[in-house]
């Protein structure tokens, strides 16, 4: 891209938030990079923001030093998220505070704080990391809560695509299937392969990919995109 953009990356310390963090900063942009545990960052073109995302004082912080160091938001990637695989009567209160406050908080104090910034320039785009479990269950998955929250990112990104069209924000969702992470142990994917109807799992480059054509596409706006092998599809 010959413009460069301020983007903001949340869950940013490890796999695919990481990842988008280099292929943002090589693709020559600026970024604000935000987990619980992520290191300081001495490249002029990277600041990084230590927090829980789920508390709205990091919401906060993120935004403040993206506008004191680069002076404008112009891309936010929901990235963070929790997902816990397990029979929705063995959920504990724990689990579910742990993954509202990630998932839904996470996404909402971050990204009105964008919003409002994004109206001062006349454009911007929100694109949020989800799961294609919301729209396809799978019995070998048990993903209730990951339904709850991430389907409803879904259905939120059509309303804010909506809501904001005229001014110039776009918000759109890339609904990965499993991909090879640090979320999961090697000895599991030959498993979890076998999920997906194209026979393997998908890589971490498959949606960074995804979320930099997103970024790069003016026109599309409240899409969800599947990167998930076929699973969205059928079995």
């Amino acid at each position: 891209m010959s413009t460069s953009k301020v983007v903001i990356v949340t869950g940013a310390s490890q796999g695919i938030g990481a990842q988008t963090v280099k292929a943002f900063l090589a693709r020559g942009h600026r970024v604000v990079a935000t987990s619980r545990s992520i290191a300081p960052s001495d490249d002029p073109n990277l600041v990084t923001v230590a927090g829980d995302i789920g508390e709205p004082d990091t919401a906060r912080r993120v935004i403040e030093a993206a506008i004191a160091r680069f002076g404008r938001v112009d891309t936010l990637v929901n990235n963070a998220g929790i997902f816990i695989a397990r029979p929705f009567t063995q959920y504990t209160p724990q689990d579910y505070a742990a993954i509202t406050s990630v998932n839904l908080n996470g996404f909402f104090h971050i990204t009105q704080l964008a919003i409002e910034q994004m109206q001062k320039n006349g454009s911007g785009h929100v694109v949020s990391i989800t799961t294609t479990l919301a729209d396809q269950a799978n019995h070998n998955v048990p993903s209730v809560l990951a339904s709850l929250t991430k389907g409803g990112l879904n259905a939120a990104t059509k309303s804010l695509a909506i809501e904001y069209a005229a001014a110039g924000i776009r918000a759109n969702v890339v609904s990965p299937g499993i991909i090879k992470s640090p979320m999961h142990a090697e000895e599991t994917h030959a498993a979890l392969a076998a999920l997906h109807p194209m026979g393997r799992m998908g890589e971490m480059s498959d949606i960074v990919d995804a979320i930099l054509y997103l970024d790069s596409a003016p026109f599309v706006t409240g899409e969800i995109l599947h990167v998930d092998g076929g699973q969205s599809a059928g079995h």
